[in-house]
């Protein structure tokens, strides 16, 4: 095999391998979409079976992530990349992290539906869960379709998707504290809901690093903690 026919190889090769780890962690990304959607739902429909299928399936989740972290680690031992290339690989660690924090998110909502269910009671601050829900789920699917294009002018629009989020929690937080006001003894559940948007509002945070990682690998500029 002459040079020029060996370095060919060698870099279809790396190509394959980056691709690889791309698709991997896209599959992550639509596992963790998918565990959010069912723990949303498993709270909206107090579905016992559907929130313990959300908490099995985070066992899942941790193992891909240890899967790609140790692919990309492979990467650059025996590839050793440069530039762009050492920036995907390098996006590709931080975000499985982001992606395996949206799963653990994703369980602490199964988990609290669990609570819910149990007590059977009023569907108060259902209505608060359901909005953001659905407002995180649409960034979250917004940062994946970004990243499946490298698209940096969708990154940007779904980083600026935050601010609204952040502003729609503080107003579940508003109104689940009137709720609590109003009926001292719907405190307990409503403390549940709490911690459900809670999770809800990190998981946008966590959607919104993904799209800062996404703007790192194509334009080489890391713009956290920039306004």
């Amino acid at each position: 095999m002459d040079k020029m026919t060996f370095e060919n190889h060698y870099m279809k090769q790396f190509d394959e391998e980056l691709e690889e780890i791309r698709t991997r962690l896209m599959e992550m990304g639509g596992k963790v979409e998918q565990q959010l959607q069912n723990a949303i739902r498993a709270i909206g429909e107090a579905d016992s079976k559907l929130a313990e299928e959300v908490i099995k399936e985070e066992q899942l989740v941790d193992n891909m992530e240890v899967d790609i972290d140790e692919a990309c680690i492979l990467i650059i031992a025996r590839r050793q990349p440069a530039a762009s290339d050492l920036r995907l690989v390098m996006m590709v660690t931080k975000a499985v992290n982001d992606l395996e924090r949206i799963g653990d998110e994703a369980k602490k909502i199964a988990n609290h539906a669990l609570i819910l269910a149990d007590e059977n009671g009023s569907s108060t601050g259902y209505t608060e869960v359901r909005h953001l829900g659905q407002s995180v789920m649409s960034m979250l699917s917004n940062a994946l379709d970004a990243f499946a294009r490298f698209d940096v002018d969708a990154a940007m629009l779904t980083i600026e998707e935050d601010k609204q989020i952040d502003q729609e929690y503080k107003t579940a937080l508003r109104e689940l504290a009137t709720y609590m006001m109003e009926d001292p003894r719907s405190i307990s559940r409503v403390m549940n809901i709490l911690w459900v948007v809670r999770s809800l509002e990190r998981i946008g945070d966590h959607a919104k690093n993904l799209c800062e990682q996404i703007v790192f690998v194509v334009k080489g500029k890391d713009i956290r903690h920039q306004k």
